[in-house]
This record gives structure tokens, C-alpha cells and sequence, in this order.
């Protein structure tokens, strides 16, 4: 084969290796409850 062409499989080889080993889980912790409640607007003069 020609350098060129194992070059070029060669990198694809690596680019895809590089993708799929960078395998890192994310996790998102909910809070149960709200932090703050926003105030409900009753009127100023209740």
C-alpha cells in the first residue's frame, strides 16, 4: 500500500479510538425540594 493510504487509516484508527475512550459518566444531582419559593403578589393593602 502506499504511505498515503496508511496514513490515512492510520488516523481514522486513532480519531476513533480518541472518540469512543473518553467514555466519562455525567450525573446531575436534583435537589427534592426548591431552594426558595417566589413571594405571591396579594395586594398592598390586605
Amino acid at each position: 500500500m502506499s504511505k498515503s493510504i496508511k496514513f490515512i487509516t492510520l488516523a481514522g484508527l486513532l480519531a476513533m479510538v480518541a472518540a469512543c475512550g473518553n467514555r466519562e459518566e455525567e450525573f446531575v444531582v436534583v435537589d427534592p425540594e426548591p431552594i426558595s419559593v417566589e413571594p405571591v403578589y396579594t395586594g398592598k393593602y390586605k
